[in-house]
This record gives structure tokens, C-alpha cells and sequence, in this order.
């Protein structure tokens, strides 16, 4: 049955008594029982490289004209080598084509060097996130003992994202490589490495990008002196046909507050104005990332929760590349996805999903998500979830700025925000929601009408509800009230949304949220979801039949 009735969907609960939170209460406040089984969404599956035809029932808008691209991992084993981390399986890139109603479905693997060399030997040879791949057995003794002194090469599996640079579509992960593909086929057209252009180790999957194309990134350097956060800006025009990421440029660096544990990010946040960079207590151990091999140790072994330790916010001015002095602070948290961020009347409006545990990267083994009866629930309630949350900064802090008291001016926001010393900031949260959400596990995979209100005041967003380890329903969230809609049906698991505007939109949220939908329980029973971004009533659903493993992130691109 599909509802917006908030009250028919509530989890089973067990008896166990609330999680004690004083501080905080954003975890689930009683623990699920009963949950499904989701192991099928994380499993190999085969690639569709020819479209095949989706059967449609309800009407899809006939002014959706453009594909729809996701990506996540496809493939979790070679012969007889496992991968151990769901970060880890090999990049399967999804197309789903919508012309006049109507709907199309195609697939095909990353042809990464990752993959090529895994698939040749039909064993693991390229080092994971959460998987070392062991010397090879062809190798003598000798050989397969000197190659735990080698360095660990950075994998080319780009398995997270579709990202844009001077309007060219790439496949992107974490680490230097990005593919260049072929939206229209998804073919790998070039590997393209980061460290060629500009002296970086890598760059995130998610990209801010300006209305004239111009893109932000960030990236980490590492050298003698340690590890160095990059902020990357990109041109937008390309002078050469044949160009990647050529003019590429970074626009400042920023010191870690310790240079061989950096903060592990994932994204960073962009107003008009600003990049926000926020440095968490999400640590990477760089002495035993580098030892990974040595000790015979996968890289996430690098990665710790640090609790004691504050969330930082830098400010970099996007003209100058000019870092503030002053940093803004908060608790310890934990974030990987920002919502929007905009400034108005002297402030700086931060919107980001954020948990107030660490452990998430850890958590997602796939032995954890293949987990069945109370050992799935038990790995599901030992998580910590992820709320949406507002900080106010306040932009002008100067010697006059008067302390201990809140300098949040603005009576529409609660939060808070106090001077503490010459150029530290401490602010506290505003929640965006109410206590409803909670009973959808919180929210993740944060959209808005990117487009036209990126970096600007906004009143809506859209995200997955995670009553499993994965999406368990779709939420829009009104901001002016802190309301819900809900799209959910029992059993099945829709992937982060994604917004597309109407071509005559008059109000931010005119058009459609459109989100790829499994179903574990079902053989083949994958469909593509349209529903009315304004009433959250489903419009229509596309089936193929095929089955699908529960990806990351993907984009709308529209049709000429």
C-alpha cells in the first residue's frame, strides 16, 4: 500500500527500554525488530549493455526528456576472492532514458583498470577501500614478500558518483582517477588522473558547481610535511575539444589541526560567496594507511571515530581563495553530506545531514548488510543515525565583537552561535525536523531544486529515510513548518532521489522526484519511481526486469 499517512508506517518496535542520549536525542529511540532481509541488494548482478524497454504503468510527465544516471557497485567477488566493504564492489553504471512517457534501461560495468585486472585473473588484484588484495600466487616467495613493501596503488574503481567538469560527464570515487564516459552508451572513454593537473591525492565525488559551469572540489595533498586540505576550482569553458581537466587550479590549502591525522571528508558545502570546508572527528591515521600492506591491513584499518575532538568549519572566500581566521566550532559530529548553504543578513546558513556517531564508514561490511534475523537487527540498532541540522555563522567577527553571548540575530533560526575568543566561534545546531522523523531512522542522500537554489535561501529538500542499513523511503521535508511528506511501501528501497524542475516551474518545487526502487524479496523487480515533487503522489513507475545492487549517487541530465 502506498500512503503519505505518516501514522500507518510506523516500524515494529521491540520493549528495549530508549537509548540514553541526554545530550542528544537524534538516535532511534527504541530499537526495530524483524527486519528484512536485504542481502539480494548486495549481491553481483549482470550488466544490461543494450536498452531494453521498461514497462510503464501511470503517466509520466511527457516534459521529462533526458537520462537519468546512477551509479554503485555491481560486482562483489572474483573467483574465489570477496570483497569485505560495500564501498569496494566494482562500479556498475545505470542509465534509465525518458522520452515521451516512455522508458528505457541499460547498464554497463566501469571498464577501470581495477576491474580489467580483477576480471584477467579472475581474483582480487587492485587494493580496495575496506579489501587488501593479497600477492599474487603466481609470484615466488620472494616476490610475493617484497610486494608487501610496495605502496598501495590507489584504485580507479569509481563507483560513487556521475560529476561534471566543462560539461563532460566522468564517473568519480575518492582517489586521483575519474573516468570520462559516454553518457548516451556509458562507455569508459578515458581515465583521467587529478595529480597530473594539480598536486593532489585525490578529490571527492561531489562537486559544487556555479550557474556558469565553473566547478569547486576539494582534495587532499600528502608530502614530507604531512597532509594538506586543497580547495580545486575548475574552469568552465574548455579550449580544446579534447581537454579534461586542464586549467584546473587550486585556490588555497588549508593546514590540518594535526597533519598526519587528518579528517577523513567525504563532501564540504558552497554558499555564493563561500566554501565551507568542515573538519570532523573522522580521523585517517596516516602512519597506518601507509603501512596498510606491510601489516596486512585493509586501508579503511586507517580510519578512526575521535569523539574528543571538536567539529571545525573553515571559511575560504571562492574570489580570493583568502582562508578566515576565525573558525567556527561545534561538537563532535560526523557528517557526509551537506543540504544547502546560503548567506542572508550578515550570516552564513549551513544546512548539512549529520550524526553525532563516527562509525558508519565501519559499519558497512557487506557481511554486516548481509546479515538476516537478530543479527541484522542488531547491526542496525548499534548505528547511529543521521538528522538534518541548520548552523548559523556569523560572517562579520572582528575585536569588537562582543563575547559569551549569541550573536544569532535572526528569529526565525534557534541556533546558536558565541564568541569564545579572539577567533573561535562555538555554535550549536538547529534541528530541521521534527520529532516525525524519527520515526523514519532519519535522513540521508539530502537533494534540493539544485539548480535554482543552490547557494540561496530555500524552503524544501528531499532525502531517503533509513529504517534499514539502507533507503527504506522517500521524505521531502518543508522547511517554513518542519513537515514530511512520505513515499513508502513495506519491502521495497528506493535510492537517493533525485529533483527535476519543470520546464514552465513557477514555485521551487514544481517537477518531479524521480529514485530507483528495489525490491529484495522479488526476483527482477526493479523500477524507475516518478512522483510529483509538489504532492508526493506517485505518478507512474517504469519496471525492468532486472535485478540491481543498491548504489550511491547519480544526476538527471536533461535533454536538448
Amino acid at each position: 500500500m502506498l500512503t503519505t499517512d505518516m501514522s500507518l508506517m510506523k516500524p515494529e518496535r521491540s520493549d528495549a527500554k530508549p537509548v540514553d542520549n541526554d545530550k542528544d536525542k537524534k538516535c532511534i529511540t527504541s530499537a526495530l525488530k524483524g527486519l528484512e532481509t536485504i542481502e539480494p541488494l548486495v549481491r553481483s548482478v549482470e550488466e544490461t549493455p543494450e536498452p531494453i524497454s521498461a514497462e510503464v504503468q501511470g503517466t509520466i510527465p511527457s516534459w521529462i526528456n533526458g537520462k537519468f544516471l546512477r551509479n554503485g557497485p555491481g560486482k562483489f567477488e572474483f573467483g574465489n576472492t570477496h570483497f569485505n566493504h560495500w564501498f569496494d564492489g566494482m562500479a556498475m553504471l545505470h542509465r534509465f532514458k525518458i522520452h515521451k512517457g516512455q522508458v528505457t534501461y541499460m547498464s554497463r560495468f566501469l571498464h577501470s583498470d581495477a576491474y580489467k585486472k580483477n576480471s584477467e585473473r579472475d581474483r582480487i588484484m587492485m587494493s580496495e577501500f575496506g579489501t587488501l588484495a593479497f600477492p599474487d600466487p603466481c609470484k615466488n616467495f620472494f616476490q610475493r614478500f617484497l610486494s608487501r613493501f610496495e605502496m598501495m596503488e590507489p584504485t580507479d574503481n569509481a563507483s560513487v558518483s556521475f560529476v561534471k567538469y566543462k560539461g563532460d560527464y566522468y564517473v568519480s570515487t575518492e582517489t586521483n582517477f575519474i573516468h570520462k564516459v559516454n553518457p548516451e552508451n556509458l562507455e569508459s572513454l578515458e581515465k583521467v588522473d587529478w595529480s597530473k593537473f594539480i598536486a593532489v591525492n585525490g578529490a571527492t565525488a561531489h562537486p559544487h558547481y556555479d550557474p556558469d559551469g565553473t566547478t569547486y572540489n576539494m582534495g587532499n595533498s600528502y608530502g614530507c610535511k604531512g597532509a594538506m586540505y586543497n580547495i580545486i576550482r575548475v574552469p568552465s569553458e574548455k579550449t580544446d575539444a579534447k581537454e579534461t581537466l586542464q586549467g584546473a587550479q587550486i585556490l588555497c590549502s588549508i593546514v590540518p589541526a594535526n597533519k598526519s591525522h587528518p579528517s577523513y571528508y567525504h563532501s564540504f558545502a558552497m554558499s555564493q560567496n563561500y566554501m565551507v570546508f568542515i573538519e570532523q572527528p573522522i580521523k585517517m591515521d596516516l602512519l597506518k594507511i601507509v603501512t596498510c600492506k606491510l601489516r596486512g591491513k585493509a586501508l579503511s584499518d586507517g580510519i578512526y571515530w575521535d569523539p574528543m575532538q571538536e567539529t571545525v568549519f573553515h571559511l575560504i572566500d571562492k574570489l580570493t581563495g583568502e582562508v578566515s581566521s576565525v573558525k567556527y566550532h561545534t561538537k563532535a559530529i560526523s557528517t557526509f553530506h551537506q543540504i544547502n548553504a546560503f548567506e542572508e543578513d550578515g550570516f552564513l546558513i549551513l544546512d548539512m545531514c549529520c550524526s553525532d556517531d563516527g562509525q558508519a564508514i565501519n559499519n558497512y561490511l557487506i557481511q554486516n548488510l548481509r546479515k538476516s534475523g537478530d543479527a541484522l537487527d542488531e547491526a542496525y540498532n548499534s548505528m547511529g543515525r543521521a538528522f538534518p541540522r541548520r548552523f548559523v555563522l556569523p560572517l562579520q567577527v572582528t575585536s569588537e565583537t562582543p563575547t559569551d553571548q549569541n550573536l544569532n540575530t535572526r528569529p526565525s533560526s534557534v541556533a546558536t552561535c558565541v564568541k569564545i575568543s579572539k577567533d573561535k566561534v562555538f555554535c550549536q545546531h538547529e534541528d530541521l525536523h521534527g520529532d516525525d522523523l524519527h520515526e523514519y531512522g532519519g535522513l540521508e542522500f539530502p537533494q534540493i531544486n539544485y539548480g535554482r537554489h543552490n547557494t540561496r535561501p530555500y524552503r524544501y529538500f528531499y532525502g531517503c529515510g533509513f529504517r534499514h542499513l539502507v533507503g527504506d523511503s522517500l521524505l521531502k521535508m518543508d522547511l517554513k513548518d518542519k513537515t514530511l511528506k512520505v513515499w513508502y511501501q513495506k519491502g521495497f528501497f528506493p535510492s537517493e532521489p533525485a529533483f527535476v524542475p519543470s520546464p514552465d516551474a513557477v514555485e521551487e518545487d514544481d517537477g518531479v522526484v524521480l529514485s530507483v526502487v528495489l525490491t529484495p524479496s522479488q526476483d527482477k523487480g526493479t523500477f524507475l519511481l516518478v512522483l510529483d515533487a509538489k504532492t508526493f503522489e506517485e505518478l507512474a513507475r517504469a519496471s525492468v526486469p532486472v535485478n540491481m545492487a543498491y548504489g550511491f549517487h547519480g544526476t538527471f541530465s536533461a535533454s536538448a
